[in-house]
């Protein structure tokens, strides 16, 4: 039997100034994993307490439930001299600081990298920012709406039904592929330190990084010079490239290889499709996947999603049903691996949460907190600096940023 185990980051601490989804997702990851994540916010609160709050859970809204579990909730007002020096004091003793102000409001409050490195030469020094600081939109805005329309996102749905109109993706995606880069640098950091003994300043621009998450694949044709194509990976993009419907529902088919086609049609009762002018041999039938798509969308309600997805299963071919968004805690897979969690909260009663999604061998405990509210360790935090006598924070500021 092996000997108990601690967390993989315990010991880790992170103070985090940041607010909304970026930040917040990024030290959700590490307080996963079993950092110490100090949440500073003002006075009011993060804003996406706010978001969905009810009479039942006023200023814990749903989003701020999902990204705050494990950490400690400490309410500063950093325009007060008294609270700023708690500030400066958890600083001192952190290994991480991460924060989402703007460059020209934290070098007011003389939060500034030179600034937090005198007080503690070692540590690692994270600025979440819309634009990269060296280019001409440097210090501009963002949020993820400003994003997913710059990178080019909000053209991509043209490129499969012809609407000139852009169009957001509806997920905070550009916040929370940004959140995952910031945790991976924040350990790639945090890994050189152990190895060198130098901290460091760390930029993860939301820009940049989404669009080298979009164009990993949709550079396509622009890959090349001169360009061997359009943008847009041409299977992602295609109309026909959507669920198939059935006899009950929908259902995603992906023959992602010839023989997978081939099979595919065998099993449709149609073998002679892979015989018809222009799709008889592998080349045509890669160049013409939109026919595929179209007789394959004919074929496939002569039975149910769930016959379906048995039968492709068996054969190999992945598949699986269409769910609707709402359904999703029914899954019955996820219900299986228990995903899903039922906790109690004292100030907001009976609440799901996700488990993290990655699984390790030698996990250590998994004993995340439940989402703090707003300055639930703000006197446990001063009692521990030494400053149990320092000023209360107001009752309410604007942000630093």
């Amino acid at each position: 039997m092996h000997p108990p185990q601690s967390r993989m980051l315990e010991g880790l601490k992170v103070v985090d100034l940041t607010s909304v989804i970026f930040g917040p997702y990024c030290t959700l990851t590490l307080a996963d994993l079993g950092a110490e994540v100090t949440k500073v916010e003002v006075p009011t609160g993060d804003s996406s307490r706010m978001a969905g709050v009810t009479q039942r859970n006023p200023m814990m809204g749903p989003v701020y439930m999902s990204l705050n579990r494990g950490k400690r909730s400490v309410a500063l007002d950093l325009k007060d001299e008294a609270d700023l020096a708690v500030m400066r004091a958890l600083l001192k003793d952190a290994d991480i600081f991460i924060h989402n102000v703007r460059a020209s409001a934290i070098d007011r409050l003389g939060l500034d990298y030179e600034a937090v490195k005198a007080i503690n030469p070692r540590i690692i020094y994270l600025h979440c920012v819309g634009f990269g600081s060296d280019g001409p939109y440097g210090g501009l805005q963002a949020y993820d709406d400003v994003i997913q329309t710059a990178s080019g996102m909000t053209s991509m749905q043209s490129l499969v039904d012809g609407d000139p109109r852009p169009r957001y993706v509806p997920s905070a995606i550009a916040d929370k592929v940004a959140g995952l880069h910031a945790a991976y640098a924040l350990l790639a950091a945090y890994i050189h330190r152990l190895k060198t003994g130098e901290g460091q300043f760390v930029e993860v621009a939301m820009f940049e990084t989404f669009v080298h998450f979009l164009l990993q694949e949709h550079l396509f044709g622009l890959t090349f010079d001169p360009p061997t194509g359009p943008v847009g990976y041409f299977r992602q993009v295609d109309p026909d490239r959507q669920p198939f419907p059935t006899a009950d529902g929908h259902i995603a088919i992906v023959p992602y290889n010839d023989d997978a086609w081939i099979k595919l049609f065998e099993m449709t009762g149609r073998p002679d499709v892979v015989r018809k002018p222009g799709l008889a041999t592998p080349q045509e039938r890669a160049a013409n996947l939109g026919a595929l798509y179209q007789i394959l969308a004919t074929l496939t309600p002569q039975r149910t999603s769930a016959e379906w997805f048995e039968a492709l299963n068996a054969a190999s071919i992945p598949a699986t049903p269409a769910r609707d968004l709402a359904d999703i805690q029914q899954d019955p897979h996820l219900v299986a691996t228990n995903f899903f969690r039922r906790r109690e909260h004292a100030a907001v009663g009976p609440y799901f949460e996700m488990r993290p999604p990655v699984r390790f061998s030698r996990p250590g405990p998994d004993d995340q907190g439940v989402p703090p509210v707003l300055g639930q360790h703000t006197d446990e935090v001063r009692r521990e600096l030494g400053l149990a006598d320092a000023a209360a924070p107001a009752a309410a500021c604007g942000d630093a940023s």
